[in-house]
Order: C-alpha cells, then sequence, then structure tokens
C-alpha cells in the first residue's frame, strides 16, 4: 500500500502527515525536537503490513505549519490531542520519541481514552535538569545569533552515538540527517527549543498511566540517558524497558532493525493477547 500525504487543522494549526498501511488498529508517530517523522520511515515499513500507521510533523517542523507563537508544551500535546481527534484513530497505538515522548507521557496521564498503549522512546518524564538546561540554552542562543553551522557537529554528537557518527559506511546518513536539521526554520526552533526546555516535571503522575506501556532508549542516549528511562519504566505500572545496544539519542535511525524488533513484539503480543479467548467462568 502506498504513502498518503496530507494535512490537519489541529489546536489551530496545520499539521503535515503521512499515512500508509491498514489494519484495524492505528500507530501514531510523533518524532523527535529539530528532526520530523521522517527519522520513523523504517518503523512505518515495517508496522504498515499490519497496522494503519500516521505519522504527523510538529509545528514547525519538517511539512507543518511554523506559527509565530504556541510552542509551549501544552500547546504541543494539545496538538496531538487534536490530530488524533481530527484523524478519527482512538484509541491509537502512541509510538513518541524525545519530545513525542513528552508528549506520549501527557497523553497516557491525562487522555487515557485516546491511546491504546505507549511506546515512549529517548525521552523523560522529568523537568529539564538544571546542567542539561544551562547547556541546551547557550545552544539556543548560538543558533539565534550565529547560524546552524555553529551547531552542525555539536547536535550531531548529541544526537547520535560514536558507533554511528564514525562509521564509515553510514557517513552519507550522518550528512542527511545534519541537513534535515538545518533545513528546519530557525526561528521556529528557537521557540521550540525554549518550549521544551520549560516543561513542566510529570514523574509523579506515572502511576496514573495504566495502559501498555513500552520504553525504548539508546544505551548511549546523552540527552535522555537509561537512568531517565528506568525511572519511567520503574513509575508506570506494568511498564517493559528495551535498551537498543550501540545507539545513541535517534535510536530509530541509528539501529532500525533492532528497534523494529521490539516494536514489532510489543505490538503485536498485544493484538495477539486481545484475540485470545477470556476464560470461562464458572
Amino acid at each position: 500500500m502506498g504513502i498518503v500525504v496530507g494535512a490537519i487543522l489541529a489546536n489551530g494549526v496545520r499539521l503535515h502527515f503521512t499515512e500508509s498501511g491498514q489494519g484495524s488498529d492505528t500507530v501514531v508517530f510523533s518524532h523527535s525536537f529539530l528532526l520530523s517523522s521522517e527519522h520513523f520511515r523504517p518503523q512505518i515499513e515495517a508496522l504498515s503490513r499490519s497496522f494503519r500507521c500516521l505519522a504527523f510533523d510538529h509545528r514547525g517542523h519538517g511539512g507543518s505549519e511554523a506559527p509565530n507563537s504556541g510552542y509551549e508544551m501544552e500547546n504541543l500535546y494539545a496538538d496531538a490531542v487534536g490530530f488524533i481527534e481530527a484523524a478519527g484513530c482512538a484509541p491509537c497505538h502512541f509510538v513518541g520519541l524525545s519530545t513525542g515522548g513528552f508528549i506520549g507521557l501527557r497523553l497516557g496521564i491525562r487522555r487515557p481514552d485516546l491511546v491504546r498503549s505507549l511506546v515512549l522512546m529517548d525521552t523523560s518524564a522529568d523537568a529539564e535538569p538544571a546542567g542539561r538546561a544551562r547547556e541546551y540554552k547557550l545552544m539556543l542562543w548560538m543558533l539565534r545569533y550565529l547560524g546552524y553551522w555553529s551547531l552542525r557537529r555539536r547536535i550531531a554528537s548529541t544526537f547520535f552515538s560514536p558507533h554511528f557518527r564514525n562509521d564509515a559506511s553510514r557517513r552519507s546518513e550522518l550528512v542527511h540527517w545534519r541537513r534535515r536539521v538545518t533545513a528546519n526554520d530557525r526561528h521556529a526552533m528557537l521557540r521550540f527549543g525554549r518550549g521544551i526546555l520549560e516543561r513542566a516535571d510529570v514523574s509523579d503522575q506515572l502511576e496514573r498511566i495504566g495502559v501498555p506501556t513500552l520504553v525504548v532508549v539508546g544505551e548511549d542516549d546523552i540527552p535522555t540517558p537509561v537512568r531517565e528511562a528506568e525511572r519511567i519504566a520503574r513509575g508506570i505500572p506494568g511498564a517493559s524497558l528495551e535498551i537498543i545496544r550501540r545507539a545513541g539519542h535517534v535510536c530509530t535511525a541509528e539501529q532500525p532493525e533492532a528497534v523494529n524488533e521490539v516494536l514489532v513484539r510489543f505490538l503485536e503480543g498485544l493484538n495477539n493477547s486481545s484475540a485470545q479467548p477470556s476464560p470461562a467462568t464458572h
């Protein structure tokens, strides 16, 4: 089945999306800051054999509208709520990486009616730690006054593991992702970056998430390291944790086959369990 490209007006913003696959269940993909839903392409290809897959770009990213305001975390959450409702795909399996994971956590806590399951990748339930916040604010200052060229290597080393960056056979992929980052509207990225840096801590609300949850993290993730994924998995009742070896923050691009394996196993496992007949009562 081919890929359909479209746009949905959600929370007052036109969000670009792609749709592929078919099935009774829908998987919605929500991507990382500075990239686009493109970094889920290998996972969409794997899942579209059994699921309807919708992947949207956040405001200011990819093909979506870049308004002058509204980049606070609460608005990004409202964008996702609006997208799911407008697409008529609730309850969906929600797969979020980094910023997408921030959104997924809030959906699970506040709108369990919209999600059948959560996959939280390379993300955090905490507010941004003070030390990292200072570093990222400096990077935003550099972006504002010096442009993308001053940050190309720093962003690459933040997003991708040394295994990926130093692999000569994958040089073209690294160049591609660098170009993807610098293609974004600079002013939108400044607003978006400030919005997610100022997000609230939701770690004390994790026990309210009642849907099946898979937590995934690259073992070399710098922005949201393994210890933060472990805290999420401990805090959500029944959640499981998968660590992707030799992967950094954008594990979907670095180790697509490993990510596909854990994602397919989790989602198809849910389908299989729901298809099992209920035990007879006496």
